[in-house]
This record gives structure tokens, C-alpha cells and sequence, in this order.
């Protein structure tokens, strides 16, 4: 210990300031300048030239843990219903308890009739949809094409940038929904980056496995002769 340069608890922060600043949510930038904070405090306690710097640094770390514990017991006191729960384990596993209570808040639970069309081709999906119960038929040129059943996300290829959708998605059955208007959920991603950023991972993985189901059905279609 004797040859330990006290300049090394700088530099030790400097790389946590530098490496929270890559990261997006809003927690994680709390807790990456609390531990700078930390990490510096005994530069500033014992080689700083005034207690001045010392104290500064015991703020920036007082403020930003009492703001991370502020964030941990809010997310800790949400509720999720089942229907909710069953949502955010399927398609928001990726966003904390409080951002998905946020999103979801964002949109309504509905009961819904076997015919009713949920979105129709060539144009601008109204709406981000999930099916919690039921099934839909997705035509395409008046032939159905495709099918999807409870637990399937419907919309997210085109909600976000309001591309033209290339199918009808009409109900197969009575069906139980969670929708947020396109506009709504648009505007709130805008104002919450974080959100956006994990809500696209999770387009993506219903995106891949919508495919991998489409692949799988082709492969079990008889030859062409």
C-alpha cells in the first residue's frame, strides 16, 4: 500500500462517469454517478486541497442514491393484474415494473367480437394491439394467409412509422385485447427513450418469431409438382 497512488480513485471514477455514459435508463446513470461518487470521495477527503471538493462529491452521491432508492421502492410497489403480468412477460420482460405500468397505462383492455377487423391492408395500423385471448386471420388480397392465437403482439411491424399494413386482421373469435393508439404510443415513446429503446427489442423478438412460425408452416406445405 505504501507505493498506492491515490490518483487512481480519480481515475477509477472518471471511468464509471465514462461508462454510465453509455448507458440509457435512467437508473443506471443514477447508480453509475453514485458509485463515481463513491469511488472518488476519498481523493477529495484526504488529498482535495479544500473540504470543499469533498463535500461536493458526498452530494452528488447522496442525491443520486437517495434518487436510485426513490426509483427501486416505486418500481417495488407497483401491481400488475394477471391479464398485465402475462403482457409484460410475453413482449416488456425488458422494462422495469414502474416504465411498464407506464406503457401499459398508455393503453385499454377490451373485450372484442369474433368478425371485428383490427386492422386493414394497404393502410396505417390504428393501433398496437395485444391479443390476450382469442385468435385473428390475416388475409391478404381477400385469401387468408396466416393466423395468429393469445399471447401474439399485432401491429408492430408498422405502428411506429406508419407504414401501410400488408393484410387484414380480422377477429377468428371472441377475443380479449390490450391496444394503445398509434399517435398515443408514438408520442409517449418520443418522450421516453428508454421505453422506445426496449419496446424495439421487443418488437424485434415477436417480429423473429412470427417468422420462424410463417418457416415452419411453409415447411410442413406439401411440394409443388
Amino acid at each position: 500500500m505504501a507505493n498506492f497512488d491515490p490518483a487512481w480513485f480519480g481515475y477509477g471514477a472518471l471511468l464509471l462517469v465514462l461508462a454510465t455514459s453509455f448507458v440509457s435508463s435512467l437508473s443506471h446513470v443514477r447508480v453509475g454517478l453514485a458509485l463515481a461518487a463513491l469511488v472518488a470521495l476519498p481523493l477529495m477527503i484526504f488529498h482535495a486541497p479544500g473540504a470543499g471538493y469533498a463535500l461536493l462529491a458526498a452530494l452528488i452521491l447522496i442525491a443520486n442514491a437517495v434518487q436510485v432508492a426513490r426509483l427501486w421502492v416505486g418500481d417495488a410497489q407497483v401491481r400488475f393484474t394477471p391479464e398485465e403480468q402475462e403482457l409484460r412477460r410475453l413482449h416488456f420482460g425488458a422494462l422495469s415494473s414502474g416504465n411498464a405500468r407506464r406503457l401499459m397505462d398508455q393503453g385499454h383492455w377490451i373485450s372484442a367480437r369474433r368478425g371485428e377487423v383490427l386492422i386493414r391492408e394497404d393502410q396505417a395500423a390504428p393501433s398496437l394491439f395485444y391479443l390476450a385471448d382469442g385468435a385473428v386471420t390475416i388475409r391478404r388480397d381477400g385469401t387468408d394467409v396466416g393466423s395468429l392465437a393469445g399471447g401474439a403482439l399485432i401491429g408492430e411491424a408498422t405502428v411506429l412509422d406508419g407504414t401501410h399494413a400488408t393484410g387484414t386482421v380480422i377477429l377468428s373469435s371472441n377475443a380479449r385485447l390490450w391496444f394503445v393508439p398509434a399517435a398515443s404510443l408514438r408520442s409517449f415513446l418520443g418522450a421516453n427513450p428508454e421505453i422506445a429503446a426496449a419496446l424495439h427489442e421487443g418488437f424485434a423478438r415477436a417480429l423473429r418469431g412470427k417468422l420462424a412460425s410463417a418457416n415452419a408452416r411453409i415447411a410442413d406445405l406439401p411440394p409443388i409438382a
